[in-house]
């Protein structure tokens, strides 16, 4: 485990931290990871870039990077948007033939840097941009890291004709799902969060969810967990590698 001291200014290697905010915390661990993959950027490198609050730091600590890269995947609109207007190019995964990193926030994230995604409902355009990176970068502050996942309610994308079955499938699992309504994904689908899972054996339930008929990924990110989570502490942001 490596330490960064920092508060999200422009050096956070020189910078203490002390009595820092939630929302200075997602700053610090935002400007880290531009920090982090500063150097090994290339004039033609296309960075993978998740959704969500302390993705949206990273957003911003990148912008100061845009003349160094050709462009960004963005795992939502929301994401483009921002991107967008920070002068980043927005690329169509179709378009790219490999990316070095996507950097993402989570929900909850153990030990073995397996988490739990998609408060932002933007889970099955998270993992797919996950599975094409070399390395994936989790971005977090201290309040997401957990022992065993599952306190955070697990969200399931479901094809909306599917979700009533989808619904009595993961009963017969063990948890309560629960519609969340009014909303609706990029893809046009909606989500079930399932509360009180005990989820002992991340990889075996993200593939038993994802084989029920009508699901069309589940916010397990355990069969391709971050490869490095940068966690913002009181302490400064620590360097955790899986």
């Amino acid at each position: 485990m490596h330490i960064i001291p920092g508060t999200g200014t422009r050096n956070p290697l020189t910078t203490q931290v002390n009595d820092m905010t939630q929302d200075q915390l997602k700053q610090a661990v935002g400007q880290a990871a531009a920090d982090y993959i500063r150097p090994k950027l290339e004039k033609d490198s296309i960075i993978g870039v998740g959704t969500g609050s302390t993705a949206n730091c990273f957003i911003d600590a990148l912008a100061d990077l845009r003349h160094d890269f050709a462009g960004a995947v963005a795992s939502s609109e929301a994401s483009a948007e921002r991107l967008r207007g920070h002068g980043i190019e927005v690329y169509d995964l179709n378009q790219i033939g490999q990316m070095e990193f996507y950097i993402d926030g989570a929900d909850e994230i153990n030990a073995q840097l397996e988490m739990i995604k998609g408060g932002g409902a933007a889970l099955t355009r998270e993992k797919i941009v996950a599975a094409v990176a070399k390395t994936f970068i989790c971005v977090a502050d201290a309040s997401k890291q957990v022992t065993l996942l599952g306190e955070f309610p697990l969200p399931v994308e479901v094809i909306p004709m599917a979700r009533s079955y989808v619904a009595r499938e993961l009963v017969k699992l063990g948890g309560d799902p629960v519609y969340r309504d009014g909303v609706v994904t990029d893809n046009g689908n909606q989500i079930l969060d399932v509360f009180n899972l005990r989820i002992d054996d991340p990889r075996g339930l993200e593939s038993r969810i994802n084989q029920i008929v009508g699901v069309v990924t589940n916010g397990l990110f355990a069969q391709r967990p971050a490869d490095l989570l940068l966690l913002g502490t009181e302490q400064g942001v620590q360097q955790i590698q899986r």
